[in-house]
């Protein structure tokens, strides 16, 4: 079978659960993802394949806790100016999002919390058509995943910048985005419902005030990688 590792039960059933449960729509989109993955070959990305740019994995990373649903939780801080270009861009979300998948693989239902920290963020932060390819791997490539989606802060200016991103979100998505202010009572309680908010960031509201250890992070992302490798050689073993 092609790509036995990634048309697991998990995927198919990621892929399904998407398609409404539609075999036919399900069908169609694995195929389409098959042949994107037949070209970009996002299992063969580790972590050391990456611009190991310091600021680049503070602007996008997995930490090491879970939301209070055993979640996996993805970080984005969009006031973290990138050095990278947009190609390396979008092979490190590839890269996150391939860990995210594997962590997902025996979970129910969508299992990622994807969070962006706004403070700071001006239009050359996110460039619209980055940001427009981004959605488009998520939505197409990895649907399934994201169980919601927590946008903290965003600025006045994000409010036309949001216009134009709506029309390229499928609905299911736009459902599971929660605009959160600091100072907000609501917000406060969305957010201590869902973490613990001694491991969550302060940039969250959180009381995590620790900056991510670089050193620390790199151990546990070529621990992953390992993990990787050895489940798709018993995959193609089996």
């Amino acid at each position: 079978m092609e790509m036995p590792s990634f048309l697991s039960d998990g995927t198919i059933r990621r892929f399904l659960r998407s398609r409404n449960w539609s075999t036919e729509k399900a069908a169609k989109s694995l195929k389409e993802a098959i042949k994107w993955r037949r070209q970009f070959k996002p299992e063969t990305i580790c972590w050391d394949d990456l611009a190991s740019i310091e600021n680049e994995v503070r602007r996008a990373y997995i930490p090491d806790y879970l939301d209070k649903n055993g979640r996996t939780v993805f970080v984005i801080m969009t006031s973290i100016k990138s050095l990278t270009s947009t190609k390396e861009h979008i092979q490190q979300l590839v890269y996150n999002l391939e860990n995210m998948a594997m962590n997902s693989e025996d979970a129910q239902e969508e299992n990622v919390v994807w969070m962006c920290n706004f403070s700071g963020w001006t239009l050359s932060s996110t460039p619209l058509w980055e940001t427009r390819e981004s959605l488009h791997i998520i939505q197409k490539y990895y649907p399934g995943l994201i169980g919601a989606a927590i946008l903290c802060n965003p600025p006045k200016i994000f409010e036309s910048f949001w216009k134009i991103i709506k029309q390229f979100l499928e609905p299911t998505l736009q459902e599971k985005i929660k605009f959160i202010y600091s100072n907000n009572a609501e917000s406060q309680r969305i957010m201590t419902d869902m973490f613990d908010m001694d491991k969550l960031e302060s940039a969250f509201g959180g009381r995590n005030t620790a900056s991510l250890d670089i050193n620390k992070y790199a151990e546990r992302m070529r621990r992953i990688d390992q993990i990787r490798v050895t489940c798709k050689h018993a995959n193609r073993s089996t």
